[in-house]
């Protein structure tokens, strides 16, 4: 029996999903969670062999979740399930650590064999995705570079960036920079709808 942790913030499509699974006579949900802060927690409580995480969450994103779940418990292999067919959220899910991402609006049975394929070793990946993720660009952004910019995603002022990430305004200045510099941008919204349009925030 392969024991699966759901994490989805929407009720209605976390229900639907575990009714669907537990149809399956080798799958059990054996925990549902809705806000990623519980996902290790959970995990550690309940020892699924694979958990299955949105990437957006309340309080921690299932990419987030995915890194702690590596170290955590490294029995569980993750499975990224989300709407978000981006190619930067893929190369960061691997990087995290999952063994899949699979696109929300595939077949439940891409689903179900993916469950499978991850829980025997292997890795699945969306087809389209994985296609486009080899023609696709590298994130060129640093960790901090991309703190920064997620920070002037709502247009915040340079001042304002600064007390949030805890720098001072003349650094925050250059990290905004060599962010628009490395983007092809003309000013910090731009480069911060790029970078985000491309699953690297």
């Amino acid at each position: 029996m392969i024991r699966v942790l759901l994490a989805e913030d929407q009720a209605m499509m976390r229900g639907a999903l575990a009714v669907l699974l537990d149809l399956e006579d080798d799958l059990e949900v054996v925990a549902q969670v809705e806000d990623g802060a519980d996902i290790v927690p959970t995990a550690l409580r309940v020892e699924p062999d694979v958990a299955l995480l949105d990437i957006e969450l309340p309080h921690v994103s299932g990419l987030e979740a995915a890194e702690q779940l590596a170290t955590a418990l490294p029995t569980c292999r993750v499975v990224i399930v989300t709407t978000f067919a981006r190619t930067g959220y893929l190369q960061r899910a691997m990087a995290a650590g999952a063994r899949g991402y699979l696109v929300k609006d595939g077949p439940v049975e891409g689903l179900v064999d993916g469950i499978r394929r991850v829980a025997s070793g292997g890795t699945v990946i969306d087809p389209e995705l994985a296609g486009a993720a080899l023609r696709a660009q590298a994130n060129p952004l640093t960790p901090r570079e991309r703190e920064v910019l997620a920070a002037a995603a709502d247009g915040s002022t340079v001042a304002d960036i600064a007390s949030r990430v805890h720098l001072s305004p003349s650094t925050v200045r250059n990290y905004l920079s060599d962010a628009i510099s490395k983007t092809g941008t003309r000013n910090k919204t731009e480069a911060a709808l790029l970078a985000r349009d491309n699953g690297w925030l």
